[in-house]
């Protein structure tokens, strides 16, 4: 079985990478310690008892360890990859993967430097439910897809919420962070490695600290159709989940929702599919399916069959993840 380590406790997401790596038959041989945020260090302590506390040169040395999960401070997170695959490690890495196109560059050359596998644990990979969107739309029951719109609100929790969480230096921006997803997802349903940005907004409408980016606008186009996203840290305290996330696709056949977090009628759970052609509408719910991101990602760590063969799209997502965050065009909100 793979082992792995758990580097750079700093996002609570180690908590669904380490999770999800374990139900798919991985051991965790070790994490280390040091953080910037000792809440997150508890919560992983609490949920997984059993994994020792090591320092982080003796995991990286370890030779029976197979590879690296990092959830560190995000501009920190290309050099601790770099490190990692020099040592011999594959990497699964806390999106972003990187902050600047410098460091993209870098991690671009030391996975042909050392042929380590470099995954950015995104979210069409970690759902079960976008997976089964990108079926849909794959098998043709809408026809040519014309149209993507994608919404990605989240909660600030701002309680929870680290220092550099609030500089934008430290995370590289919303688009660069949180449009992660959005720019991946279109790639995925597109079927194109690169898109042209039709336009990129960012505002900084009144989160403090002033110039906290709190949404964003995305518009690309492939040369058969095109996408709209946004990003928000406005959901409200009053509902029942971090966010309401949806996609919607437009195909020349049928549409298809997806409720990715909750469902406003009440059925319980995430993961709601709504899907409409020329014969029928139907629903199907997929809370209860498995993943297959963290089961392909092992398996290509033990015999290097070329599951994880999309880092070149990886790669050109987050490039342009890095283009929309430069060029946007920055609202600055109006005054009384």
């Amino acid at each position: 079985m793979p082992r792995f380590a758990a580097i750079g406790l700093d996002h609570r997401h180690v908590y669904d990478l380490t999770a999800g790596l374990l139900a798919a038959g991985a051991v965790c041989a070790g994490h280390d310690p040091e953080t910037s945020d000792p809440r997150v260090l508890t919560g992983f302590r609490k949920r997984f008892p059993d994994v020792p506390a090591m320092g982080r040169d003796r995991l990286l040395d370890d030779p029976s360890i197979d590879f690296v999960v990092l959830c560190s401070v995000p501009r920190d997170r290309a050099a601790m990859a770099i490190r990692a695959m020099r040592c011999g490690k594959d990497v699964m890495v806390d999106k972003p993967g990187v902050t600047t196109p410098d460091q993209l560059a870098a991690v671009e050359a030391a996975v042909a430097e050392t042929g380590r596998i470099w995954s950015v644990a995104l979210g069409r990979l970690t759902s079960a439910s976008v997976q089964a969107a990108l079926a849909v739309a794959r098998s043709g029951e809408l026809g040519r897809l014309v149209s993507l719109t994608s919404l990605a609100p989240h909660r600030l929790n701002r309680a929870l919420r680290p220092a550099w969480f609030f500089d934008r230096a430290a995370y590289g921006g919303i688009i660069n962070d949180i449009g992660l997803h959005s720019i991946d997802q279109f790639l995925a349903f597109a079927d194109v490695s690169d898109a042209t940005i039709a336009a990129a907004t960012i505002g900084c409408f009144g989160t403090a600290p002033p110039g906290f980016e709190d949404f964003a606008e995305i518009t690309l186009r492939s040369a058969a159709m095109t996408g709209s996203m946004r990003l928000d840290w406005f959901t409200p305290d009053g509902l029942a989940d971090w966010g309401d996330g949806r996609l919607f696709l437009v195909g020349t056949e049928g549409t298809l929702e997806l409720r990715k977090n909750l469902d406003l009628l009440g059925r319980p759970g995430g993961d709601h599919m709504f899907i409409t052609c020329k014969q029928r509408t139907r629903y199907d719910g997929r809370a209860d399916r498995p993943v297959a991101y963290y089961r392909d990602f092992l398996d290509d760590v033990r015999d290097r069959g070329g599951r994880m063969a999309e880092a070149g799209r990886l790669f050109s997502a987050c490039r342009l993840a890095l283009r929309c965050q430069a060029e946007a065009y920055r609202f600055v909100p109006v005054t009384s």
